[in-house]
Protein backbone atom coordinates (compact mmCIF):
# COMPACT_ATOMS: atom_id res chain seq x y z
CA UNK A 1 0.00 0.00 0.00
CA UNK A 2 1.54 3.41 -0.86
CA UNK A 3 1.23 6.36 1.06
CA UNK A 4 0.89 9.56 0.29
CA UNK A 5 0.81 13.72 1.74
CA UNK A 6 -2.45 15.50 1.94
CA UNK A 7 -1.88 19.16 1.31
CA UNK A 8 -4.88 21.38 2.73
CA UNK A 9 -4.24 24.84 0.03
CA UNK A 10 -6.97 27.22 0.69
CA UNK A 11 -8.27 28.46 -2.57
CA UNK A 12 -11.20 31.43 -1.55
CA UNK A 13 -14.09 28.71 -0.33
CA UNK A 14 -13.35 26.73 2.70
CA UNK A 15 -10.32 24.11 2.56
CA UNK A 16 -11.09 20.99 1.56
CA UNK A 17 -9.18 18.36 3.88
CA UNK A 18 -8.11 15.25 3.20
CA UNK A 19 -7.04 12.56 5.54
CA UNK A 20 -3.84 10.73 4.75
CA UNK A 21 -2.96 7.31 6.19
CA UNK A 22 -2.28 6.95 10.26
CA UNK A 23 2.04 6.78 10.85
CA UNK A 24 3.53 4.81 13.34
CA UNK A 25 4.85 6.95 15.58
CA UNK A 26 2.21 9.81 15.37
CA UNK A 27 3.07 12.31 12.96
CA UNK A 28 3.98 15.72 14.03
CA UNK A 29 1.03 18.04 11.79
CA UNK A 30 2.86 21.13 10.09
CA UNK A 31 1.94 24.02 8.65
CA UNK A 32 4.12 25.99 6.08
CA UNK A 33 3.18 29.87 5.34
CA UNK A 34 5.37 31.51 3.17
CA UNK A 35 4.59 33.98 0.21
CA UNK A 36 7.05 32.11 -2.13
CA UNK A 37 5.95 28.77 -3.49
CA UNK A 38 8.97 27.44 -4.78
CA UNK A 39 10.13 27.65 -0.65
CA UNK A 40 7.05 26.32 0.30
CA UNK A 41 8.02 23.25 -2.19
CA UNK A 42 11.47 23.63 -1.12
CA UNK A 43 10.30 22.83 2.58
CA UNK A 44 7.45 20.15 1.36
CA UNK A 45 10.46 18.23 -0.18
CA UNK A 46 13.13 18.56 2.62
CA UNK A 47 10.55 17.31 5.01
CA UNK A 48 9.20 14.32 3.01
CA UNK A 49 11.24 11.49 3.88
CA UNK A 50 10.90 12.34 7.92
CA UNK A 51 8.09 9.53 9.28
CA UNK A 52 7.49 11.43 12.27
CA UNK A 53 6.80 15.19 10.48
CA UNK A 54 3.78 15.66 8.06
CA UNK A 55 3.10 18.97 6.08
CA UNK A 56 -0.43 19.13 6.19
CA UNK A 57 -1.15 22.36 4.74
CA UNK A 58 0.09 25.33 3.17
CA UNK A 59 -0.64 29.17 3.18
CA UNK A 60 0.89 32.43 1.04
CA UNK A 61 -0.49 34.82 3.39
CA UNK A 62 -1.97 35.52 6.73
CA UNK A 63 -5.64 35.33 6.51
CA UNK A 64 -4.94 31.83 4.82
CA UNK A 65 -2.94 30.66 7.29
CA UNK A 66 -5.70 31.23 10.09
CA UNK A 67 -8.00 30.00 8.11
CA UNK A 68 -6.36 26.66 7.47
CA UNK A 69 -5.77 26.34 11.05
CA UNK A 70 -9.40 26.72 11.74
CA UNK A 71 -9.55 23.54 9.14
CA UNK A 72 -6.96 21.69 10.82
CA UNK A 73 -6.93 21.31 14.27
CA UNK A 74 -4.35 18.73 14.39
CA UNK A 75 -1.89 21.20 13.35
CA UNK A 76 0.76 21.44 16.04
CA UNK A 77 4.02 23.28 14.34
CA UNK A 78 3.59 26.06 12.17
CA UNK A 79 6.37 27.42 10.26
CA UNK A 80 5.97 31.57 9.86
CA UNK A 81 7.94 33.54 6.95
CA UNK A 82 8.96 37.02 8.60
CA UNK A 83 7.55 38.93 5.44
CA UNK A 84 4.57 38.42 4.03
CA UNK A 85 1.76 40.11 2.77
CA UNK A 86 -1.08 40.94 3.88
CA UNK A 87 -0.76 39.82 7.63
CA UNK A 88 3.14 40.74 8.50
CA UNK A 89 4.92 37.72 9.82
CA UNK A 90 5.27 39.19 13.67
CA UNK A 91 1.81 39.82 13.56
CA UNK A 92 0.49 36.83 12.33
CA UNK A 93 2.47 34.54 15.16
CA UNK A 94 0.83 37.17 17.76
CA UNK A 95 -2.46 36.23 16.02
CA UNK A 96 -1.71 32.16 15.43
CA UNK A 97 -1.11 32.40 19.77
CA UNK A 98 -4.48 34.20 20.00
CA UNK A 99 -6.43 32.14 18.10
CA UNK A 100 -4.22 28.74 18.87
CA UNK A 101 -2.26 29.16 21.97
CA UNK A 102 -1.52 25.36 21.69
CA UNK A 103 -0.05 25.19 17.89
CA UNK A 104 4.11 25.90 18.37
CA UNK A 105 5.50 28.47 16.02
CA UNK A 106 8.64 28.63 14.38
CA UNK A 107 9.49 31.81 12.58
CA UNK A 108 11.98 31.67 9.47
CA UNK A 109 13.48 34.64 8.56
CA UNK A 110 17.29 35.35 6.30
CA UNK A 111 17.84 38.13 9.48
CA UNK A 112 18.86 37.42 12.42
CA UNK A 113 18.78 41.16 14.06
CA UNK A 114 17.66 41.39 18.04
CA UNK A 115 14.90 43.49 17.08
CA UNK A 116 12.92 41.02 14.82
CA UNK A 117 14.25 38.34 17.37
CA UNK A 118 12.68 40.45 20.24
CA UNK A 119 9.45 40.59 18.32
CA UNK A 120 8.84 36.83 17.45
CA UNK A 121 9.33 36.11 21.14
CA UNK A 122 7.27 39.00 22.60
CA UNK A 123 4.60 37.99 19.93
CA UNK A 124 4.83 34.04 21.25
CA UNK A 125 7.05 32.40 19.30
CA UNK A 126 9.16 29.09 20.38
CA UNK A 127 11.65 28.82 17.75
CA UNK A 128 13.70 31.22 15.12
CA UNK A 129 15.54 29.42 11.71
CA UNK A 130 17.43 31.17 9.44
CA UNK A 131 16.76 30.41 5.75
CA UNK A 132 19.92 29.36 5.05
CA UNK A 133 19.63 26.22 7.84
CA UNK A 134 20.27 22.74 6.41
CA UNK A 135 17.47 20.30 6.98
CA UNK A 136 19.12 18.92 9.69
CA UNK A 137 18.19 21.87 11.61
CA UNK A 138 14.88 22.28 9.90
CA UNK A 139 14.04 19.20 11.08
CA UNK A 140 15.71 19.75 15.18
CA UNK A 141 13.99 22.77 15.33
CA UNK A 142 10.51 21.55 14.39
CA UNK A 143 11.14 18.79 16.81
CA UNK A 144 12.05 20.89 19.33
CA UNK A 145 9.22 23.61 19.16
CA UNK A 146 6.60 20.18 18.75
CA UNK A 147 7.73 19.19 22.23
CA UNK A 148 7.22 22.34 24.12
CA UNK A 149 11.16 23.68 23.64
CA UNK A 150 12.48 26.55 21.96
CA UNK A 151 14.70 26.36 19.31
CA UNK A 152 17.58 29.31 17.73
CA UNK A 153 19.70 29.13 14.86
CA UNK A 154 23.41 29.52 16.22
CA UNK A 155 23.36 33.16 14.60
CA UNK A 156 20.16 33.72 16.37
CA UNK A 157 21.35 32.70 19.59
CA UNK A 158 24.28 34.72 19.88
CA UNK A 159 22.32 37.61 18.68
CA UNK A 160 19.98 36.81 22.14
CA UNK A 161 23.29 36.08 23.99
CA UNK A 162 24.60 39.90 23.09
CA UNK A 163 21.81 41.94 22.40
CA UNK A 164 18.19 41.41 23.07
CA UNK A 165 16.84 43.39 25.67
CA UNK A 166 13.25 42.94 26.03
CA UNK A 167 11.78 45.95 28.26
CA UNK A 168 8.98 44.76 31.14
CA UNK A 169 5.43 44.77 30.41
CA UNK A 170 4.18 44.68 34.09
CA UNK A 171 4.03 47.65 35.74
CA UNK A 172 5.47 48.76 38.76
CA UNK A 173 8.80 46.80 37.83
CA UNK A 174 9.19 44.08 40.11
CA UNK A 175 12.87 43.15 41.22
CA UNK A 176 14.32 40.30 39.39
CA UNK A 177 14.73 36.91 41.07
CA UNK A 178 17.49 35.92 43.35
CA UNK A 179 19.18 32.99 42.28
CA UNK A 180 22.09 30.83 43.40
CA UNK A 181 25.34 30.64 41.15
CA UNK A 182 24.75 27.18 39.91
CA UNK A 183 21.35 28.11 38.67
CA UNK A 184 22.55 31.31 37.30
CA UNK A 185 24.94 28.38 35.13
CA UNK A 186 22.48 26.98 34.35
CA UNK A 187 19.78 29.19 33.22
CA UNK A 188 22.92 30.23 31.00
CA UNK A 189 23.11 27.33 29.44
CA UNK A 190 19.17 26.69 29.03
CA UNK A 191 19.35 29.91 27.35
CA UNK A 192 21.81 28.44 24.82
CA UNK A 193 19.57 25.39 23.84
CA UNK A 194 21.22 22.92 25.97
CA UNK A 195 19.49 19.81 26.65
CA UNK A 196 19.38 18.66 30.24
CA UNK A 197 22.08 15.55 29.36
CA UNK A 198 24.43 18.26 27.82
CA UNK A 199 23.77 20.49 30.84
CA UNK A 200 24.60 17.82 33.42
CA UNK A 201 27.70 16.59 31.42
CA UNK A 202 28.83 20.63 31.56
CA UNK A 203 28.23 20.80 34.88
CA UNK A 204 29.16 17.43 36.37
CA UNK A 205 25.96 17.07 37.77
CA UNK A 206 23.34 14.20 37.13
CA UNK A 207 20.29 15.17 34.92
CA UNK A 208 18.17 14.71 37.99
CA UNK A 209 19.72 17.96 39.90
CA UNK A 210 19.62 19.57 36.36
CA UNK A 211 15.76 18.83 36.26
CA UNK A 212 15.40 20.01 39.67
CA UNK A 213 17.53 23.32 39.05
CA UNK A 214 15.46 23.91 35.73
CA UNK A 215 12.09 23.66 38.02
CA UNK A 216 13.47 25.92 40.81
CA UNK A 217 14.44 28.58 38.21
CA UNK A 218 11.17 29.07 36.71
CA UNK A 219 9.21 28.64 40.02
CA UNK A 220 11.51 31.79 41.22
CA UNK A 221 10.88 33.58 38.17
CA UNK A 222 7.33 32.94 37.94
CA UNK A 223 7.54 31.84 34.28
CA UNK A 224 5.10 29.14 32.41
CA UNK A 225 7.75 28.07 29.58
CA UNK A 226 11.17 28.57 28.39
CA UNK A 227 10.27 31.02 26.60
CA UNK A 228 8.76 33.38 28.78
CA UNK A 229 11.84 32.14 31.27
CA UNK A 230 13.73 33.65 28.36
CA UNK A 231 12.07 36.89 28.35
CA UNK A 232 12.60 37.16 32.07
CA UNK A 233 16.18 36.28 31.88
CA UNK A 234 16.79 38.79 29.61
CA UNK A 235 14.61 41.53 31.02
CA UNK A 236 16.30 41.49 33.91
CA UNK A 237 19.39 40.98 32.98
CA UNK A 238 20.25 37.23 34.71
CA UNK A 239 22.52 36.28 32.72
CA UNK A 240 25.65 38.02 31.21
Amino acid sequence: MSSHQAIAKPTGRPPSVMISEERSPPSIQVLLVDDHQMVLEGIRTLLRPEQDIQVVGQASNGEEALQLLRALPQVQVAIVDLNMPGAEGVELIGRIKQQKPEVQVLALSSLSDAARIQAVLAAGGTGYLLKNSTKSELVLAIRQVAAHNTFFSQEVGAALLQNLDIPARRAPQQAPAVLTERERQVLELIVREYSNNRIAEELFISERTVETHRKNILAKTNSKSIVGLIKYAFRHKLIS
